[in-house]
């Protein structure tokens, strides 16, 4: 179960798979004699999908292990880490992703350009069948109300009519006989004024009736049956019917189809100039990024001074005093590369910059610094995995770091100081070491014993969380074999106790 993890790393990794991002992750893998299972946050995952997630969380250095450090592509990313270039990063990947959008946009209107003028005519066809009509949004809804009314004129003018009588002008219309209540009442609230609440009621009433009436007078005074208007709107509707039966179904889909071809009309029409214009603004473009990758590349420069001098003292601090680090920074070149540096150079872009990053070390005097990766001395290798996470430490992501013997080869106050360095890496990072040095084993958190049982024929690896005595007992036979004396039990504890954290 691992936590602080890396979140903006692992969580495209989980979504790449189909698996759920969640705020914890638990990783879990089961073998059995016929078959392995691997799980992510107990989803069924494929062994591939752990060993990326994994790659991104536990960092393994051993004796002879390819580890994080010995991968090149890891390098630029521990230098910008250390210096803090983040910001100078992120605008560097903004602007390429500026360039790439606007390379795409020239790769497929090229793309485009025989589809272009093989359908120019035919949109040229449909725009103008299309405004030969000239649909206006939301017309269809008012010719359709429009039409029902002249549909419908003759009952309209009957029924509203009727209602006008009713409500008004007929023998003991609505009106009148609210007249009549409201004379009832106000003779009854001169006898009982509790009748008021009530008149006030129907003079109320009697007004809305009145209102209601002269609205119905008014809409029935404007009603005319208009054959003409009717035929023409009727026309009109077939119109736009036969434009959404070609063109989508709905006058929406006609209109935004109609300003979709308008465009790729003007895309035809003007294809060598929208070409040209988009060249241009790649050009401009390019150059941002390539002011973006020098203000990046120099700050590159600066933080790598401080990085060879910080790994030069941590190795001579752990028995390498003739060592030299150097870190390589350079530029791939390329006729059609996207960043345009300031002296009009072109060269290959990264998706951290335009620098190729990598760390060089010679630990002999007189050789040259070669690549860290074919550095041949696992104990050396080991110190120089070392050195590196010691000055690393606050920028390198990955929350644990397992060292297996990488302290073989080395003794005395070298071993001292390989422990130290690795207390102190603690800070930042799960430690877990295995080591049969008592220098290292005596300063950590808590110690683990890794002992071989065999049971029922078959032998079983175990580990076991050593009490305080057991630590002791384990470090003083370390230090003096299988046979503990107690001198080496009160040399163990005074080890113990000069690296036990305050109280």
């Amino acid at each position: 179960i691992f936590e602080g993890i890396d979140h903006a790393r692992l969580k495209p990794i989980l979504e790449e798979a189909g698996l759920e991002w969640q705020d914890h992750l638990i990783l879990r893998r089961e073998i059995t004699a016929s078959q392995s299972r691997a799980f992510v946050n107990d989803s069924p995952a494929t062994v591939q999908v752990l060993k990326r997630v994994a790659s991104h969380l536990v960092d393994l250095h051993g004796q002879h292990e390819h580890q994080s450090l010995l991968r090149t592509e890891t390098h630029v990313e521990m230098l910008d880490g250390y210096g803090g270039l983040s910001e100078l990063r992120n605008a560097y990947q903004a602007a390429l992703a500026a360039v790439r959008t606007l390379v795409g946009e020239r790769n497929e209107l090229a793309r485009r350009e025989s589809e272009l003028a093989r359908q120019k005519e035919l949109w040229e066809f449909q725009l103008e069948e299309i405004d030969n009509v000239s649909p206006e949004k939301g017309e269809e809804e008012g010719l359709e109300s429009e039409r029902r009314i002249l549909e419908n004129a003759e009952r309209l003018h009957e029924a509203t009519q009727g209602l006008f009588e009713i409500l008004y002008e007929a023998e003991a219309a609505v009106y009148d006989r609210l007249t009549v209540a409201r004379n009832e009442l106000q003779a009854l609230s001169r006898i009982d004024p509790t009748f008021e609440a009530s008149l006030q009621e129907i003079a109320s009433a009697q007004i809305t009736v009145s209102e209601v009436s002269a609205l119905i007078q008014d809409y029935n005074s404007r009603i005319e049956f208009n054959p003409d208007r009717l035929e023409a709107i009727r026309e009109r509707l077939g119109e736009l019917e036969h434009l959404k039966r070609r063109y989508g179904g709905t006058l929406d889909s006609v209109l935004a189809y109609r300003q979709d071809i308008a465009g790729q009309l003007e895309l035809a029409r003007d294809f060598s100039g929208a070409l040209a214009r988009l060249a241009s603004e790649i050009d401009t473009a390019q150059r941002a990024l390539g002011q973006a990758a020098e203000r990046l590349s120099a700050k590159r420069h600066e933080v790598a001074a401080r990085v060879e001098a910080a790994v030069v003292a941590e190795l001579e601090g752990l028995g390498m005093p003739n060592s030299r680090f150097e870190v390589s920074i350079t530029q791939e070149a390329s006729e059609t590369g996207w960043v345009v540096t300031s002296d009009e150079r072109r060269l290959e872009p990264h998706a951290d910059g335009m620098d190729i990053v990598e760390f060089f070390i010679s630990t002999n005097p007189g050789e040259p610094p070669r690549p860290l990766a074919k550095v041949a001395s696992g104990g050396e290798i080991s110190r120089i995995m070392l050195a590196m996470k010691s000055i690393l430490a606050k920028s390198d992501r990955l929350p644990m770091l397992v060292f297996d013997e990488i302290d073989v080869g080395v003794s005395g106050g070298i071993a001292e100081a390989v422990g130290t360095r690795m207390r102190d890496l603690g800070r930042y990072h799960q430690i877990i070491t295995i080591t049969h040095l008592p220098q290292v084993a005596a300063q950590g958190n808590a110690h683990y014993r890794v002992e071989k049982q065999v049971e029922g024929g078959r032998t079983r690896t175990a580990m076991r969380l050593l009490s305080a005595d057991e630590r002791v007992s384990e470090v003083a036979a370390l230090m003096s074999g299988a046979q503990v004396s107690d001198s080496a039990l009160k040399s163990a504890r005074e080890l113990i106790s000069t690296h036990a954290d305050p109280a």
